[in-house]
């Protein structure tokens, strides 16, 4: 059992400098020397755990995800009218994104790269399955624009990522009606 939580705490060790080393440096300048240095292991013990650079970065993106999307939608009810349901989404999102920002942050990049392969990104969409069938809904009963889910993401979820990160670096202190303005921003932006 003490094998087995070491060499779980070695992966978990290599996600968490993955995370890191991206946000700060970005993929290209993230070599695997370093994810192993700061992960305190062997580079070669990489290997054990992911194929190469590429499937640590794609797996590092789909556990991220899979994190974000459990606590976005963890309250969340289907039985839920369209806009009490985004509400209560978008605002778990935002939760989410200020309580991990760097997972957060990481997201962020992996949303603006080539670096996640075509596979990583559907995984990635599935998980978001639950906030498409609510716009799905929401379309159907004429709550919200006919639009690709692609532009309800970009003017709903995206701007969160950018006042964190511009939090992050010290531009703006966000507080409570912040957060309100953006939210009524997000469902004005897509409200039929």
């Amino acid at each position: 059992m003490a094998k087995l939580q070491k060499s779980i705490d070695k992966r978990n060790a290599l996600i968490k400098a993955t995370i890191e080393l991206v946000n700060n440096n970005g993929f290209h300048a993230t070599p695997m020397s370093k994810i192993a240095k700061m992960a305190n292991v062997s580079p070669a013990t990489i290997y054990l755990y992911f194929e190469n650079k590429q499937d640590l970065v794609n797996k590092t993106y789909i556990e991220v995800k899979e994190k974000f999307t459990a606590y976005a939608f963890e309250t969340f009810e289907e039985s839920m009218a369209v806009e009490e349901g985004f509400k209560l989404i978008w605002n778990r999102i935002a939760d989410f994104k200020f309580k991990h920002c760097e997972e957060a942050m990481f997201l962020a990049q992996c949303d603006n790269t080539p670096m996640i392969d075509e596979p990583s990104r559907e995984v990635g969409i599935k998980h978001f399955q639950t906030l498409l069938d609510l716009w799905g809904r929401g379309k159907k009963e004429g709550l919200i624009k006919p639009m690709s889910d692609h532009i309800l993401y970009a003017y709903t979820i995206i701007p969160l990522s950018f006042l964190i990160i511009s939090q992050k670096r010290g531009a703006i202190t966000l507080t409570k009606e912040h957060i309100e303005q953006s939210y009524l921003a997000a469902w004005n932006s897509i409200k039929a």
